[in-house]
Formats: structure tokens, sequence, C-alpha cells
């Protein structure tokens, strides 16, 4: 065998092949080119420099605060010229006229004039005051040296020397050479740090007008991020709102666009302006331009609110600080203020904060209450709030059904006379049944002598969509659900709106992504609070809130699922509104399960115990003395009317027909015999107990034997 070749450089001719022969061709990487010219390099190095992050944040930097303190010289300038000349009337002048309102326009030429008559005798006096000042200053100057003669003279009389006569005027004379001695001393500076003051206080003006190119401004303003609301910025985005009306009034107003506007309030975590649109441009087309005209403003949708004040062709625009709306607001007062309790009649629920951050409160006197959303948005902890705010009131009494049965009610059992929890359709008929003995409570309450005063009942239904959509239907074939007269939910809720109010029998429904089949037209006007979390679409806010609100600006559609958690657009009579608005947007006060049942339990302590009623399954044998017992609970003694009251609400079926006959047999045959105190028949808890007690003791010895 040949011995083996290997070869570093490549053959010009690669040689013929042979099996023998091993051929590593080895080539290595280009060489670098050759350095360019100088000057390239340089250009090179110069772009990189220019080009540095470090680099253009100082040029922005530089040229940021030059423009902030050479055009707030031009703003102040500007300032200046219009308080010694008639320009600032001239614009408003033409601003009028531009938007068609004559009698403004009048206003500002008269005001034009006034000021040119009052500038005209300025100038008038100044040819005879020299004169004037003259003559002024060689009196005062009289009467100083004489008062200070005087004065030398009394206190020559009172120290028997006569050179205390000008003991005074020497004293003045040093004083004033004193103060010319400080101005020799401080004039050098006054002269170098004056200038200096000056432009500091310019570019302090221009800062706050944020008086620079766009470029040159900080990032996160340049990104509308944290953008302050300022007259020009209202009207560029008025004018950008794809209005012509309304672009081509403000191109004629000139520079003096701002004339449309009130003044810039500030207004809790945001600012609010009335805007006077011009002649031809009606409130609704800005209304339906919010997004754009949100956005602007460097603001989100949700940031951006239009309502209607009372002056006509007006639209009053709230504007959030970027990302304020974001922020959770602090916790309810239920939970930062044990000593805190409730007024039915005179006092207002501290619900939340408005956009403004001002305090939140709503009264529920006499007040049916509807409150809808989407799913986990927050309603049922909104509903809770008002509810364990109104149980500190120990005069109000709670009948409750729960038809998700997820437990968000379960600290009421001891508040609520009645405590339904579930979704099935047997919860259903118990909620049906519930508020038909509210009816039925009302109308005893109707047919009292006139001037009797009855406790609030409250009746609260929680997923009302539940029971509106159920199936089932009676022995008499009337359906428990939908929404017809033959329906028993919808018209025991109908009567309740009819008529509960005058005996403080009210009815409170809470419910999810509203419909006409889920929530029928009549119930939901009937309440007189009504308020919306999200919702979907403008219809559902409308069914929600009444067209009235929605037309008035109310959009509890344009509200963010998830993010705007909790905030409830508000149109009721019992919360302060701003005048001419329909609504009010409401950031509600979150309280958890365990701050609730806190709550709960503090409202437990102010009464004297409750007895609550849960769901009793049907067909079930009844057993008179252990439901005596259940409705007595942990009272020492329960009057007999009270408790036959509470057996037919246990169960209408078996005891709805009792008298007192009825539940005296009972009682006398179980040895617990009821008895008067305090001039009323009642029922002892420990009779109850002990008779139970020796029958359950009887039974047992039967059995044995």
């Amino acid at each position: 065998m040949s011995d083996n070749v290997v070869r570093l450089h490549k053959d010009p001719e690669p040689p013929a092949h042979d099996a023998s022969v091993t051929t590593l061709t080895v080539v290595s990487d280009p060489p670098a080119p050759a350095p360019g010219p100088l000057w390239v390099r340089s250009g090179r190095a110069m772009k990189r420099v220019a080009t540095d992050e470090r680099t253009t944040a100082t040029v922005r930097a530089v040229a940021r605060h030059g423009m902030y303190t050479f055009n707030g010289g031009r703003i102040v300038a500007r300032r200046t010229w219009d308080g010694r000349t008639g320009s600032r009337y001239e614009r408003m002048l033409r601003a009028a006229e531009a938007a068609g309102n004559h009698e403004l326009a009048e206003e500002w030429e008269e005001r034009l004039q006034r000021f040119r008559d009052a500038r005209h005798r300025r100038r008038m006096d100044l040819l005879t005051s020299p004169v004037d000042v003259a003559k002024g200053a060689a009196v005062a100057t009289g009467m100083s040296i004489g008062t200070l003669v005087a004065l030398g003279v009394v206190m020559a009389l009172n120290t028997k020397d006569v050179a205390d006569v000008i003991t005074p005027l020497s004293a003045v004379i040093e004083f004033i050479g004193l103060l010319i001695t400080i101005v020799q001393v401080v004039w050098p500076y006054a002269v170098t740090l004056g200038p200096l003051f000056t432009l500091l206080a310019l570019w302090s003006v221009g800062r706050k007008q944020q008086a620079a190119p766009q470029w040159a401004l900080p990032a996160n303003v340049r990104n509308g991020e944290g953008e302050p609301i300022t007259p020009s910025i209202v009207v560029k985005a008025l004018r950008d709102l794809g209005i012509p009306a309304l672009r081509n009034a403000i191109k004629e107003m000139g520079d003096a666009g701002a004339g449309m506007l009130g003044p810039i309030r500030i207004a809790g975590c945001g600012v609010e302006v009335d805007v006077t649109l011009p002649s031809g441009v009606a409130t609704n087309e800005v209304q339906g331009r919010r997004r754009k005209l949100a956005e602007n403003l460097t603001r989100h949708e949700h940031e951006v609110f239009i309502t209607i004040p009372p002056a006509a062709r007006t639209v009053r625009l709230w504007i959030a600080d970027s990302g304020a709306l974001d922020e959770p607001i602090g916790p309810s007062p239920l939970v930062t203020d044990e000593t805190l309790t409730a007024d039915y009649t005179k006092g207002r629920a501290p619900w939340g904060q408005d956009l403004r951050g001002d305090a939140a409160a709503l009264s529920l006197y006499q007040r049916h209450l509807l409150i809808t959303g989407l799913s986990n948005q927050g309603k049922t902890a909104a509903l809770r709030a008002l509810t364990l705010w109104l149980a500190l009131d120990r005069s109000v009494e709670f009948r409750i059904a729960d038809l998700k049965g997820a437990g968000d009610w379960a600290m009421f059992d001891g508040l609520a006379t009645v405590l339904i929890q579930g979704p099935t359709d047997e919860h259903v008929i118990e909620a049906t049944e519930m508020v038909e003995d509210a009816v039925d409570e009302m109308n005893r309450r109707l047919q009292a002598p006139p001037g009797t005063q009855f406790p609030p009942l409250i009746v609260l239904v929680d997923e009302a969509q539940v029971a509106f959509m159920c199936p089932l239907k009676d022995e008499d074939k009337r359906p428990y659900g939908g929404s017809k007269a033959t329906s028993r939910y919808f018209m025991a809720v109908r009567k309740i709106h009819n008529q509960g109010r005058a005996v403080n029998v009210l009815m409170w429904q809470g419910t999810q992504d509203p419909t006409d089949q889920n929530l029928p037209k009549l119930v939901r006007e009937g309440a007189h609070t009504r308020a919306a979390l999200a919702l979907g679409t403008e219809s559902q806010a409308r069914m929600a809130l009444g067209d009235k609100a929605v037309d008035g600006g109310a959009a509890p559609n344009l509200l963010r699922p998830g993010l705007d958690k909790g905030q409830v657009v508000v149109a009721s009579d019992g919360i302060a509104i701003p005048a001419g608005q329909a609504s009010i947007n409401v950031r509600t006060h979150y309280i958890d399960t365990e701050q609730a049942t806190e709550i709960a339990d503090r409202a437990k302590a102010l009464r004297d115990g409750v007895t609550t009623l849960h769901v009793i399954e049907r067909g079930e044998e009844r057993d008179p003395l252990a439901d005596i017992a259940a409705v007595i609970g942990d009272a020492p003694r329960v009057r007999t009317k009270d408790v036959l009251a509470r057996l037919a609400t246990r169960n209408t079926d078996a005891y709805g027909g009792w008298s007192f006959i009825d539940l005296k047999r009972v009682l006398d045959d179980a040895g617990a015999e009821p008895y008067k105190s305090d001039g009323v028949m009642v029922v002892a808890r420990d009779r109850v107990a002990r008779a139970l007690a020796n029958r359950d003791a009887e039974d047992s010895a039967s059995a044995d034997g």
C-alpha cells in the first residue's frame, strides 16, 4: 500500500481519483477586511454616539428645559399683553360670534368698551399725576418732619435736655442710612441672582404648561400617560372628533377655541369641564364618539364620561387621571368602624365612592331595589354590602332566598327569619312561597288602622333569573316562573312593587345578564333604585337602568368586565347625583365573606335572637312539638302569635290554618302549657325542651321494653 498524502493547500488542478490517495483540504476564514479610511471610522463612531440612548436623552432634556424657559417667557409676555390690552376681550368676542352666541358676543363687546374707557381714564390721569405726586410727597415729608420734631419736643420736656428735640429726626436719618448701606451690599447679588430667579420662574411656567416640542417631552408624556388636561388639549380633541360643524366652528374661533369651555375643575381622581357646543352641533353627536374623544385626550375609553348638564347645548366631560380608575378604593366603613350602626328611615348605606373620590351613600328608605350585571362582576357582594349595613338596624326583618346556594348569604342564618339557599326548582318553589307570604303580610298591614307604624320587611331574592325561568307548575297548573299574569313569582313581586312601599314591605332583587325572559319589563320598572354592573350591550343597559338614564349618559355596557369589577351605574333618587345627570358611577367597597360574617355577628348582637327558617322538604311527616321548638330557637320565650306566624312560614300546608287552640292543644298534651308574661301569652323554650326530652326518654324506654 502506498503512503497517504495530506495536502495543506488546494492544488490548482485536482489530481486524478486514486483510491490510495487521501486529500485533506483545510480552508481558513477569509481575512478581515482592511480597515477603511479614517473618516469612515470617525463617522461610524459619531453615529454610535449620536444614536446612543444616553445621548438622545441628554439632547431631549436640554431641548426640553430650554424650550420650557423660552416658551415660558412667551406665555408670560402673552399674559402681560392680555392684561394691558383688549386682545383677550377681542378673542372672546370672535369666539362667541363663531359659536353663534350673539348674547355672549354683546356681553364681551360691552366688557371691551368698559376696559377701553377705564384705560383712557388712567392715561388721562397720568398727565396730572406727576404734579399730584410731587405735592403729595412734599406734604408727606413736611408732616413727617413736623411729627418727628413734635415728638422730640415732648422728649426734651421730659428729659430737660434741649438736644433731644432732634433725637427722633436723627434716628430716622440713621435708619435711612442703614437702608442705603443694606441696598449697597445686596445690590450686586441682586443684579446677579435676579435674572437667574427670573429664568427659573419662566422655566416653571413653561414646565407647568408642557411648553416644549412633543419629541422633547418625557417618555410618559409622549405616550399620553399622565398628560395634564388643558383647554388647548380639550379643544383639539373636540376639533378632531370628525364632526364637520364642530371642526369648522373651532377653526373660525381662531386661537380662542377655549371660549367653548367652562373652567376645568379638579374632581376627585380627574378633572371636569363643561363644553358649550357651537350652533349646529348636537350633544348626542359628541356622546356617540366617546371612544374617539377619549383617545384624542390620550385616555382609555373607560376614563372619559360624558353627561348632559342642565344648560342647553352643553356636555360635561369627566376625564380621569391616567390609570387612576384601576387603583382599588379603601375598605368599607362597615369593616373599619365596629361602632357603626344603621338607621333605615334617615340613614344612608356607605356603598363606596363616586368617580370623583367622594363617599357615595345610598338611602334605602321605602325603595324597591334591583341590581343586575354579567356573571362574576360583584353583584352579590354589592347587594350584600347594603343588606349588611341595614342589618345593623335591629328593627329590620329580612327574608332571603339565595338561588345560587354557594354560601354567599350563609352569615344571615340567625339574622333573617327565612333563609333559602339552593338553585333547584324546589328552592324556587320555596322562594315563591316566601314572596307570597310577604304579600299576605303586606295585605294585613294595609288593612290595619290608619297611622299604624310597621317595621321594615326586606324580601330579598338573589339570582332572581332562576325564579323567572323556572318551568314548574303547581297542582292548579299555574307556572312558578314566567312573565304572564298566571306566574306565581312574577305576580307576587308585582303586588309588592305596587303597594308594599306604603307599609315598609320592600322587594330587593339581584339578577344577571338581563333579558326580557329572565327579567320582565314590569318587574324591572317597579324598582325605585336600579343599579347595573358591567353589561354586554346597550339594550341590556336600557333594561337595567331605563331609557332616561342611558340617554343621559349611563353606560354600564362600556364598563370593562373583570377590570371594572364592583363598579355600578346607579339610577335612583336615594343617592346624590350631580344636577342634570340621570345616573352616577359608584365604585363599591368589597366586603369578603369573612368580613361579612363579622359584621353579621355584630348585627346579631344587637337583636334578641332570630330563629331562621330553612327549606323544608315536602312530603315529610310533621312533628308539631319539634317544629315549635325550632321556631322558638334560642329565645327564652316567644309570644304565641309569633309562634303561630313562624309555624305558618315554616310549612304553610301543615300550620297555615292553625289557631291558638291548636297550638295550646299540642303544648298542653306535651306538658309545656303557654302562660302569661307581662300581660301576653308566651311559650317558654325550657318547657318545650323539657317536654321533648321527656318524650324521647319515654320512647327509648318503650323501645327497650
